[in-house]
């Protein structure tokens, strides 16, 4: 990838919901109620970050306690460690603009959700997602790990800023590169790839054709016509959460697409065989380095769906992806898969798919 970027993740990163957060009836103290604010979130951003701008207008409000900033909508508490777009792809089937939100700082759910304390958690987080990415494009992490402090910084502060030039300064060391893209030159004429956009020097991901990939899938078991009839998510334990690498099939003459690439990561809905036994990437990590594979979060979220897509399952014939979301997009099916990857990566190496599975 070039020293820029290419035209497709420049508005990624530049890409933001607008949020109306209503503060929890629960948890005001004043007459009259404090007004719901209003704002910009990015995209690519973590809610809990949002708490330097939200708080200072509803502190007045609040009942005597400790602060502990958390999110809801319907009812359902948001996971703080996904990035604020994903959850908005993953949970608004037609999207709400505003995005209707409530904030609490009060009765922090911790049978649900893992502690955040604040803004060193998304940031550690953060870093331990691009560890996992690191080890299954490059086959180790050992450049994220000797990452200079200085070099940290200036990642974090570039996610936080949603500065992508000097993000990709930063991780030009990583050597998290582009992989090769032969297709979408030649089907998508009016498409730059960032595999040639220079760069040329950077293995990355072109070294083991292996692609981070997070997979968020709610399925359905009744057909509905309208987005909009799509039933609420009353619960996490209703979506699917897969965090499993792909690894690009080069046959010769054949165009690798978005929709092979889900063939190979749910294969127990299309028949594409199973998953050669692999281990999981959090089996990789914890067998070859124990350090990056500590996160809770890991532990509690992909252990679970791990196990549940792993049972001996026949493949089902009657299974429909009724949506693929990715950065707010609805790409082609048919679209190049290392188009996808080159240009809707999240800054954490990994591309954050939303899937919405019809199965009968």
């Amino acid at each position: 990838m070039g020293n820029e970027g290419t035209e497709a993740l420049k508005y990624v990163w530049k890409g933001a919901i607008p949020l109306q957060i209503h503060l929890h009836d629960s948890e005001v103290a004043t007459l009259p109620p404090p007004p719901p604010v209003l704002l910009l979130a990015p995209r690519i951003g973590y809610l809990p970050l949002l708490a330097s701008q939200i708080k200072p207008l509803f502190s007045n409000s609040l009942p005597p306690g400790e602060d502990t900033i958390w999110f809801e909508y319907k009812g359902l508490p948001l996971k703080w460690y996904i990035p604020t777009g994903v959850l908005f792809d993953l949970l608004c089937a037609e999207p709400e603009r505003p995005w209707n939100l409530t904030v609490h700082f009060r009765g922090y759910p911790s049978n649900t959700l893992t502690p955040c304390e604040g803004e060193d958690a998304v940031k550690w987080s953060f870093i331990n997602s691009l560890k996992e990415a690191a080890y299954i494009i490059n086959g180790n992490c050992k450049n994220v790990m000797n990452m200079s402090q200085s070099d940290q910084l200036d990642l974090w502060r570039s996610v936080l800023n949603g500065n992508l030039e000097s993000f990709l300064k930063v991780t030009l060391k990583l050597k998290l590169g582009a992989i090769e893209d032969d297709y979408t030159a030649k089907l998508y004429p009016s498409l730059k790839s960032s595999s040639d956009t220079g760069n040329t020097d950077n293995p990355g991901l072109a070294t083991t054709g292996r692609i981070p990939v997070r997979l968020y899938v709610r399925i359905f078991t009744e057909m509905f016509d309208d987005l909009e009839k799509a039933p609420e998510i009353d619960s996490w334990e209703k979506i699917s959460y897969i965090n499993r690498p792909v690894g690009l099939n080069k046959d010769e003459g054949k165009c690798f697409t978005l929709t092979d690439a889900m063939k190979t990561l749910l294969p127990e809905y299309f028949g594409e065989g199973t998953l050669n036994g692999e281990k999981t990437i959090e089996e990789e990590v914890q067998d070859v380095h124990p350090e990056v594979a500590g996160d809770p979060k890991i532990t509690e979220e992909v252990t679970a769906s791990v196990s549940e897509r792993t049972e001996a399952k026949q493949p089902s014939e009657s299974a429909e992806i009724k949506l693929i979301r990715i950065q707010g997009i609805k790409p082609k099916p048919e679209i190049p898969f290392s188009w996808v990857v080159n240009n809707l990566m999240n800054p954490d190496h990994y591309l954050h798919i939303c899937v919405y599975l019809i199965h009968h």
